[in-house]
């Protein structure tokens, strides 16, 4: 997702800007820009490449302008260049905007106003939206009323930041589907998408609402809905300190992530997981306590990595809750006319709480009657706000956009809800706390493993080259195999493919040869012995074999070329820790390769569009 950064105050705002604007890379983007209110008149500076390359080859560090907004774009309409990059100036250079979304009638706007003679320097959607607010500040001679008409005639998403040069002590911001925070400091105003580039100036922030604007001034700041309605803005504190956006002597944010889990998998569960009772006290669920017990069908929709952590949801709550579960991609699900009422609980799972798809869906849930939980990492997404009740999944930012703790935070979770369900569906206390016991110690056990990340170091070194991975796994552990194979794709670009170990002979062998390693999932469990057969098939094609097993595994070593193991531990838990050195071998592939591991090339870390 593009990145925004707006500022308003008695400091330089380029500067101000800039910094944002890094805090904000790790979201993925292809061009910056940044434009000020000088002297009266607009600055403009935008360039392709990282907000590095802008500095270097422009002065827009040192304009003197103390209002100004800047942008990381992630192109959608227009191939990433310096004319389409973001912000975007009306066809007097007065009004300038930087936008998040896709404005969907942007060609209909864009005949209407060609037809009046008005003219366009890029392919985007974005600056039609600056074209059109330019064309109704001149039919009404007011800043703020021809922004809200031109949000009222547009289709689609937006998160924008306006301001206009004969209004130098004004910025507006407005949002529809597209996150917008509005920081309040001390004599000073950030917007920003994201808290990363508010937090080193203000901890107060207001969240923007579905189709609610702001308008800020020097002296303090309003909100309104796009049909000129006032709200009541709610100032909040936000939690997150700057160490944490920061790489802390790590080489990358996602070998940080990777080794911030055993403490991220222990804030998850603490102060919820009730050992000695076998129990978990889930707060945010309260309000919902009646209608989960009387669900008849519990719906889970995610995407990407959170699809897959959504599918060992599925076999958890079936096996510990024996409630019917379905498991749907986000992105579908409002496509297919889904049969969804009273009866239903969806969960929505989400790292940022702002997935489009994802949003959309729990939408359509919503009217249809069903009862909507979020399991969202960022307190105050639009998620965490929309749904009925929620629980935080409390990893902290993830700034990597190969998601890895936030991952493992809501396996944490799940396993928790499900405990939770399942205890209100009659599971004896003394079951609850063996699996209690178990969650419990997971974080020392993680520690173990990270411990192993130079043993997986030299494995990735002599696949580093290879062209295809397959990953093969058996059921809790199917899931496992799906995330280990997006993992490689996203950040080494090597193709990957995940498959359940068994449907190996329906397809996959075929491409099976000495040039293809096959990473397996094989802990010691009760269907051990099928994945081992399927090892030795491999074996017998010269593929080579890397293998996830338990510590009390002796025997698959003399069938894998490569062994990394795990401490023992339930099957149900299994995933949490294979999910590991899965991470590991990524990383240290995607290194190997040179690859940009924490910003891959064409990813966003939150897909805020369609």
């Amino acid at each position: 997702m593009c990145g925004i950064v707006g500022y308003i105050g008695n400091k330089r705002a380029a500067p101000i800007i800039l910094a944002g604007l890094k805090r904000l890379e790790y979201r993925g983007y292809d061009s910056a820009g940044v434009s000020t209110i000088d002297g009266g008149a607009l600055t403009m500076a935008k360039k392709a490449g990282k907000v590095a390359d802008l500095e270097r080859a422009t002065t827009v560090s040192k304009t003197e302008g103390t209002i100004g907004i800047g942008h990381t774009r992630w192109a959608t309409h227009g191939v990433p260049n310096d004319v389409n990059a973001h912000p975007h100036a009306d066809s007097s250079d007065n009004i300038v905007l930087v936008h998040n979304g896709i404005i969907e009638n942007y060609v209909t706007i864009k005949k209407k106003l060609t037809a009046q003679g008005y003219a366009f320097k890029s392919d985007t959607d974005s600056e039609v939206l600056a074209v059109f607010i330019g064309m109704l500040y001149k039919t009404f001679g007011n800043f703020e009323q021809a922004v809200r008409t031109a949000l009222c005639e547009v289709e689609g998403t937006f998160g924008i930041v306006v301001m206009c040069a004969e209004h130098p002590d004004m910025l507006i911001a407005a949002r529809r589907g597209s996150p917008l925070i509005l920081g309040v400091g001390n004599d000073e105003y950030v917007v920003a998408s994201d808290a990363a580039a508010i937090v080193s100036h203000t901890r107060q922030v207001v969240y923007l609402h579905e189709n609610e604007m702001a308008i800020v001034t020097r002296n303090g700041f309003t909100t309104k809905t796009i049909l000129d309605i006032e709200t009541d803005p709610v100032i909040e504190e936000i939690s997150i300190e700057l160490e944490q956006i920061e790489k802390g002597g790590f080489p990358h944010f996602m070998l940080k992530e990777i080794f911030e889990q055993p403490t991220t998998f222990h804030d998850g569960f603490r102060g919820r997981l009730l050992v000695d009772e076998g129990n978990v006290r889930l707060g945010g669920l309260s309000t919902v306590t009646d209608r989960l017990l009387n669900a008849k069908r519990i719906i889970i929709t995610a995407c990407g990595t959170s699809w897959h952590a959504a599918l060992i949801g599925e076999y958890l709550l079936e096996n510990m809750a024996r409630i019917p579960v379905e498991v749907e991609y986000a992105s579908e699900f409002r496509y297919r006319n889904p049969i969804i009422d009273s009866s239903d609980v969806v969960i929505a799972i989400s790292q940022s709480g702002e997935t489009a798809d994802t949003l959309s869906a729990i939408r359509l849930a919503k009217a249809n009657g069903a009862t909507v939980i979020g399991m969202v990492n960022v307190v105050g997404s639009s998620i965490a706000r929309e749904t009925d009740a929620g629980v935080y999944l409390h990893a902290g930012p993830e700034i990597g956009v190969a998601s890895t703790k936030a991952f493992t935070s809501q396996l944490c979770v799940l396993t928790q809800f499900s405990l939770y369900m399942a205890r209100t569906r009659g599971m004896s206390a003394e079951t609850g706390r063996e699996i209690a016991t178990a969650l419990e110690a997971i974080p020392e056990m993680i520690e173990r493993i990270l411990a192993k990340s130079d043993e997986v170091k030299e494995i990735a070194r002599q696949y580093a080259d290879a062209s295809n991975f397959l990953y093969l796994g058996r059921g809790y552990n199917f899931p496992v195999a799906l995330e280990g194979a997006l993992k490689l794709k996203e950040i080494s670009y090597i193709h990957a493919e995940g498959y359940p170990a068994a449907e190996m002979k329906h397809g996959p062998i075929a491409l099976i040869n000495e040039n293809m390693p096959v990473v397996f999932i094989a802990p010691k469990d009760e269907i051990y012995e099928k994945v081992v057969s399927n090892i030795e098939e491999v074996r017998a094609r010269q593929g080579k074999v890397i293998a996830i097993a338990s510590e009390s595994d002796d025997f698959i070593d003399t069938v894998a070329n490569h062994v990394i193991k795990i401490p023992d531990t339930l099957p149900m838990l299994i995933p949490i820790l294979a999910s590991i050195p899965l991470q590991l071998l990524a990383y240290h592939i995607a290194v190997f390769r040179d690859c940009n591991v924490d910003m891959p090339r064409n990813l966003a870390k939150s897909v805020t569009v369609e």
